[in-house]
């Protein structure tokens, strides 16, 4: 118990800076060891359930963004996404930098930090993985491969895994165009840094709207 109440009163007295700092490494660093564990132990399609058949570890890649989405053209779509990650994550850093000077909440600076997190998460796939694997297609990835990764800097795949398929059947007859359709809900899979950008955009609009409503 004293040891728990140093380090208490240790996190307490560091300047909401640092602690924004050791929140962003540790849940990059989560983020990180559960993408290489996965692309180190697991093919492209492979899966095993964790909670029944509702919460599966499903490993896919994907080259766009979050939950799957792409942006189109190609390799040239892949850069234009990735150069729009990079300056994206730049200006959120400048914001977090802003807030922290202007002693924001501190719900409103770690909302910040998960986007920022999870934006970094995913660079950090796209612009090498690439080089340091193996593809996963019919084989379990190499780290740092004799003769080179898969593909170049900025178009390696984002490492997705997480997968709630909550509802699996036939839509009833009744339902307009997509009745008798088989349904999957939640088809999409996704990976943590996903659910931190998630998680942070829905902290700020549930909690934090009366914050920027009331600033110029």
């Amino acid at each position: 118990l004293l040891r728990l109440r140093v380090a208490l009163n240790f996190i307490t007295q560091m300047s909401t800076r640092k602690k924004l700092i050791i929140f962003i490494i540790a849940l990059l660093v989560i983020d990180q060891v559960v993408k290489i564990w996965i692309k180190t132990h697991m093919m492209i399609g492979d899966e095993f359930s964790v909670f029944g058949d509702w919460f599966k570890i499903h490993f896919i890649e994907n080259n766009g963004m979050a939950f799957g989405m792409e942006l189109g053209g190609g390799k040239w779509g892949k850069t234009v996404l990735s150069v729009f990650r990079l300056i994206a994550v730049g200006g959120i850093a400048w914001y977090l930098g802003r807030l922290i000077k202007e002693k924001a909440p501190m719900g409103v600076i770690l909302s910040f930090g998960l986007i920022f997190c999870g934006a970094i998460g995913n660079i950090i796939d796209s612009a090498f993985y690439g080089m340091i694997f193996s593809d996963s297609y019919s084989q379990v990835a190499t780290m740092f491969p004799h003769g080179g990764g898969y593909s170049s800097f900025l178009h390696g795949k984002v490492v997705d895994m997480l997968y709630f398929p909550l509802y699996e059947g036939f839509l009833p007859q009744w339902i307009p165009i997509w009745g008798g359709d088989f349904f999957v809900f939640f088809r999409p899979v996704f990976n943590l840094a996903d659910s931190y950008i998630t998680i942070g955009v829905f902290i700020l609009l549930l909690f934090h709207r009366k914050y920027f409503a009331s600033k110029k």
